[in-house]
């Protein structure tokens, strides 16, 4: 199978094209408001993104902040200290998420949402690609900030219109008058696409993309791979073992980390356990559908694709800081790496160490989808290409080799 292409780092700059214009580049860092030392490469624009990030008076009830769900210290995802691991947390005490919050970091290279050809082993086909959330419902990073805000379960603000006032009142909101003038509040549509920019330029410093793991300085001739990390790449790349690259992208002859986004955006079944700690699946026929439930998919759908064939599907997370980003998968149902990586391997060859049992001692696989819909799940692809009882395309030690590979893809600072 062909790698997939990564996304152009020009991609970042894009998003820029289409928004009102600042008074200053993204990139033109000023000393007009006072900055803390790491903060002093910051532009003014990128200044106002990073104040509304970390700011905890933008929700309802005041006491979450962007930063309470995306921690830097934990690769820019997190759960506002919730009790149920991975599912976030609401502003009110109650509300939970139904989704693992996924990672900011490297998402500034993701492309706007839709729908792409691309050559899987000589044959034309159309997938999704792209977009922000685990079901592409933001097309980039500018529409994501307007999801969480105004959520009830998240933020939980009544409007846009509410989340402007809060900025225009905040210590912080001369930073956005200079940056976009003196009419900049006038009015509240506009003022919002302000805020979602500010935050955008923000999200796409090197602080969310810092290239700054074990393996890059491997792809810059800095550092040397133990035995067990070197197996592990070996595997990673190997596309009648791991084929991890099917998914999680990158050049096997590039030593530039941009081509090493470990992601390709796309969307795939994979069809991960349910998890019941998520309070929504206390209902039994309650199910996450994923794309085929995205806002607006049937406006920009293919008509030679069903709707229904994208139901179970879910974003690619890139791998970047994997290692510190437990739990694992859309419903945060793996709480170790080492397990997530399991699964991949022994989905299909032992179900029943994954699955819950039927009444007739069978493995209930894929139970947290209809079973009109299991057929989404990819069963065809490396190491999913296998049957009960069939020897998996990895064992315990190739398993033990992908995860130290996994964890030379940490940032410093992240541990």
């Amino acid at each position: 199978m062909p790698i997939r292409r990564a996304v152009a780092p020009a991609i970042l700059f894009a998003v820029f094209l289409s928004l009102p214009a600042a008074s200053q580049t993204p990139t033109s860092p000023t000393s007009a408001f006072p900055r803390a030392d790491d903060e002093r490469a910051l532009s003014d624009l990128q200044l106002l993104g990073k104040r509304l990030f970390e700011d905890a008076n933008l929700s309802e009830p005041k006491g979450q902040s962007c930063s309470s769900c995306h921690d830097p210290k934990r690769a820019y995802q997190g759960d506002n200290g919730s009790p149920i691991p991975g599912i976030a947390l609401g502003s009110r005490p109650g509300q939970f998420g139904a989704r693992k919050v996924p990672t900011i970091m490297y998402m500034a290279y993701s492309p706007a949402f839709g729908f792409a050809k691309d050559e899987d082993e000589g044959e034309d086909k159309l997938e999704a690609r792209g977009g922000q959330f685990w079901d592409g419902r933001a097309d980039d990073l500018v529409a994501q900030p307007a999801g969480p805000l105004t959520n009830p379960v998240e933020m939980n603000n009544p409007s846009t219109d509410a989340v402007v006032e809060k900025v225009k009142a905040a210590s912080y909101a001369p930073i956005l008058l200079a940056v976009f003038g003196p009419d900049a509040f006038a009015d509240s549509k506009a003022a919002f696409q302000r805020v979602s920019q500010a935050l955008f330029a923000y999200e796409a410093t090197d602080k969310f993309a810092p290239f700054a793991s074990k393996f890059d300085d491997y792809l810059r001739g800095k550092a040397q791979l133990t035995q067990q990390e070197a197996r592990g790449l070996a595997l990673f790349v190997d596309p009648k073992r791991g084929n991890c690259l099917a998914c999680h992208a990158g050049k096997t002859d590039s030593k530039d980390p941009t081509d090493w986004l470990f992601t390709d955006f796309t969307y795939d079944a994979l069809g991960v356990p349910r998890n019941p700690a998520i309070p929504a699946n206390a209902d039994p026929l309650n199910f996450d559908l994923g794309l085929c439930k995205r806002p607006g998919i049937e406006a920009v759908l293919p008509k030679s694709a069903p709707l229904e064939s994208l139901c179970g599907a879910f974003k690619v997370p890139t791998l970047r800081n994997v290692a510190v980003r437990a739990p694992y998968f859309h419903n945060a149902y793996f709480k170790s790496l080492r397990d997530a990586v399991a699964f991949y391997a022994t989905r299909d060859t032992d179900p029943k160490r994954w699955y819950p049992l039927l009444k007739t001692g069978e493995p209930d696989k894929f139970n947290d989808l209809p079973s009109a819909l299991k057929a989404n799940v990819n069963v065809e692809e490396v190491p999913y290409d296998r049957k009960p009882g069939q020897r998996p395309r990895l064992d315990d030690r190739d398993v033990d080799a992908l995860v130290a590979f996994l964890n030379t893809l940490t940032d410093k600072g992240m541990r």
